[in-house]
């Protein structure tokens, strides 16, 4: 059995004042709650280390959004895994539609990341997803086969790799594809993953399902086969929210 992953990305959201809604996600997550699945968030880089002071010992886990290729160097601004697992990741997202949107990530900049991620010791959560001319072009499923083969680490294992699907035109926007849509994709990423992962390793890879996920929509999307929890992003900001979401596993 592959055990749901419930994570929140808070993207570029959050400032220590804010804290409180994690610390309320910690007093929500119950031991019923926590046998169901495994909760993460994901804050900003600012607030890692005082986000992992707040849930010692709770059942949230505490994740990064990104991390440079290179262990250390001359890369101003930039955040090495090495760093955020001093901070107190045990997780970090790479490749999110964002990045290869706004930094001009490319699949081998997202594998570079991902295997810095797994050296590190930490869950890499790999983003892959089409945009809407290219679901309309009939192209969806194409584009995700190419950005998982040039996106994961060959031979990896599902302890190192998480892989998230997020359709780009589905985030933050309210939209969400078909639950067949949804169904499809995630079979065939688990085929795909077949060829990538280590042998055995992609039954037992968590698929994830992102773009929109809220309480009113989590449950049906959850049940769906192959969709192994979730990447939640504005509903995530709220401890209600983000609770109800885990509840609907």
């Amino acid at each position: 059995m592959r055990k749901p992953l419930i994570a929140g990305n808070w993207k570029m959201n959050g400032l220590r004042a804010d804290l409180g809604e994690i610390q309320a996600m910690a007093k929500g997550a119950t031991v019923a709650l926590r046998r169901k699945a495994d909760l993460l968030i994901c804050p900003p880089a600012t607030v890692i280390s005082k986000a992992t002071m707040n849930t010692i010992g709770t059942g949230i886990a505490i994740g990064a959004q990104d991390c440079h290729a290179k262990a250390s160097g001359a890369h101003t601004g930039d955040v090495s895994a090495a760093m955020l697992f001093d901070a107190g990741a045990t997780a970090v997202i790479v490749g999110h539609s964002e990045r290869r949107t706004d930094h001009a990530e490319k699949d081998a900049d997202v594998k570079a990341k991902a295997e810095a991620v797994i050296g590190q010791g930490m869950l890499a959560i790999i983003c892959v997803g089409e945009t809407r001319a290219e679901r309309e072009a009939g192209k969806a499923l194409a584009v995700v086969r190419r950005q998982l083969r040039g996106s994961v680490p060959a031979g990896g294992s599902a302890a190192d790799i998480v892989v998230a699907y997020e359709p780009v035109w589905a985030i933050g926007t309210g939209l969400t594809p078909t639950n067949a849509d949804i169904a499809e994709m995630h079979a065939d990423i688990r085929k795909t993953l077949k060829g990538i992962l280590a042998k055995g390793e992609a039954e037992k890879c968590r698929i994830l399902y992102g773009g929109s996920v809220k309480p009113s929509n989590a449950a049906e999307i959850l049940a769906l086969d192959d969709v192994d929890g979730a990447l939640v992003g504005g509903a995530s900001l709220k401890a209600a929210d983000f609770l109800a979401i885990a509840g609907a596993v």
